[in-house]
């Protein structure tokens, strides 16, 4: 699992979109498949630890024991693609992967507009129920008589994100270690239950300071310390799974090609989206094959160069709705390790970070599956 070898999804047998689905069955509610073939349990909690990636997680044994001991003897299940999180945390809530669920990357062009989304900040133009129309995970758990409720950040509460990707599960604001635990506890105490913790605080410190570095294995140590004290506070009856959305790796800057620097690479662009490490590229009518062209020569082997036919036709969005097809990049550039494309005059924060995500290599495509589950 590394090099410069393309890691596809296994949407609906090993990724991110069959978590919830198979603990919802696993609680015992008819009519839901378990593709993970998760144990029976009274209710289930799932920490989502965001930047996690399965290759970071097995290169520190020391740094997170209670983790790797539980990954030994498994295999990873797939992020979507792209590997970022907002399209993986939308893959997960609804059980959909992009091409259903629409949230199709950090950035993407907002259809009739020339204007991006950010699936982070989100747009109060743009209603997140209209751009995710299906029902979530959440929602149907609940009508099917499972409890469900979302522990995270307060700021998260109401934002964009949270109605696209979780809407219809009770929210519990928790900022702290010990709001974390107690609120997962107490939601979890719900027979049966489904209860989802997001931690966000190593993909913070893996872009500011990048993956490889101290400040990131002390931040895993605290997220496998925090694991660990969660899974002690539950009772034995309720299972706890972890997973995350994404991986990560370093870019040097002295490999990140910058767009402004050579202005010809946006001839026939007239929208730069995605993110570093998969970029929408959406052109100007008959611009396509030219702008692929141009493209594949200036990187070469250091990315995957595609048109949007040729990525949808491979599946790495899953089966695409129409409303979602023209939100995909007319030619899209996922890059290879140790490459990032940026643009400082349009992403000047992108600049800033060492650590980056969202593309198809195993470093950010492969998340950890790890169960805990005792006996009640």
């Amino acid at each position: 699992m590394g090099g410069d070898v393309a890691v596809l999804p296994h949407y609906f047998s090993r990724s991110l979109v069959d978590v919830l689905p198979s603990v919802v069955s696993a609680v015992g509610a008819a009519g839901w498949d378990n593709p993970l073939g998760l144990a029976p349990a009274e209710s289930y909690v799932v920490l989502l630890i965001d930047g996690l990636g399965w290759n970071l997680l097995r290169a520190n044994p020391d740094e997170a024991p209670y983790l790797n001991s539980l990954a030994d003897g498994y295999e990873p299940i797939t992020s979507g693609v792209p590997s970022t999180t907002a399209t993986s945390l939308t893959s997960l809530g609804t059980g959909l992967p992009p091409g259903g669920h629409g949230v199709v990357g950090f950035t993407s062009r907002i259809p009739g507009t020339d204007r991006l989304l950010d699936a982070l900040r989100w747009d109060h133009r743009v209603d997140p129920r209209v751009w995710q129309p299906h029902e979530t995970v959440f929602a149907r758990a609940r009508r099917d008589g499972v409890a469900a409720s979302v522990v995270s950040e307060r700021a998260f509460e109401g934002s964009g994100l949270t109605e696209a990707s979780q809407r219809g599960a009770a929210f519990v604001g928790a900022d702290t270690v010990e709001e974390r635990i107690s609120g997962a506890v107490a939601a979890s105490a719900d027979v049966p239950s489904l209860t989802y913790v997001y931690v966000g605080e190593l993909d913070a410190t893996g872009h500011r300071l990048g993956s490889s570095s101290w400040g990131w294995r002390r931040q895993l140590a605290i997220a496998d310390s925090f694991a660990a004290r969660l899974r002690e506070a539950l009772p034995a009856r309720c299972a706890l799974v972890v997973t995350a959305d994404h991986g990560m790796v370093d870019v040097a800057l002295e490999d990140r090609l910058d767009v402004d620097d050579e202005p010809e690479l946006l001839d026939g662009i007239s929208v730069f989206g995605g993110e570093a490490r998969f970029r929408h590229l959406y052109c100007q009518g008959g611009a396509v094959d030219d702008v692929a062209a141009r493209w594949r020569e200036r990187l070469g082997a250091d990315a995957w160069v595609v048109t949007r036919d040729e990525a949808v036709g491979e599946g790495w969005f899953g089966s695409v709705d129409s409303a979602v097809r023209p939100r995909l990049g007319d030619v899209i550039v996922a890059s290879g390790l140790g490459t990032a494309i940026v643009s400082t005059s349009r992403f000047w924060h992108e600049t800033k970070l060492v650590g980056f995500h969202g593309s198809l290599t195993a470093d950010e495509m492969f998340v950890p599956l790890l169960v805990d589950a005792r006996a009640g």
